[in-house]
């Protein structure tokens, strides 16, 4: 059979490596929410950007002649 002791330890180091992986989950899962709430607030930066060219566009216009040549030609 199993020495008693040999089996605590057994269990201790496992308990041990529970612990250890509980702790790497929880600061994986922040680094998620912190890369999430990064990647929102770059879409949101994105749609401003994006709202606004268009506006500089939408009041540009498109003109009505065509440019004529420059003076070399």
């Amino acid at each position: 059979m199993t020495d008693p002791d040999s089996l605590s330890s057994r269990i201790e180091a496992l308990e041990v490596r529970v612990a250890y992986q509980d702790k790497v989950i929880d600061e994986l899962n922040q680094a998620v929410i912190d890369q999430w709430k990064k990647i929102d607030a770059l879409r949101r930066h994105l749609a401003e950007v994006l709202d606004r060219v268009q506006e500089v566009e939408d009041s540009a216009g498109s003109p009505a002649a065509p440019e004529p040549p420059p003076p070399h030609y």
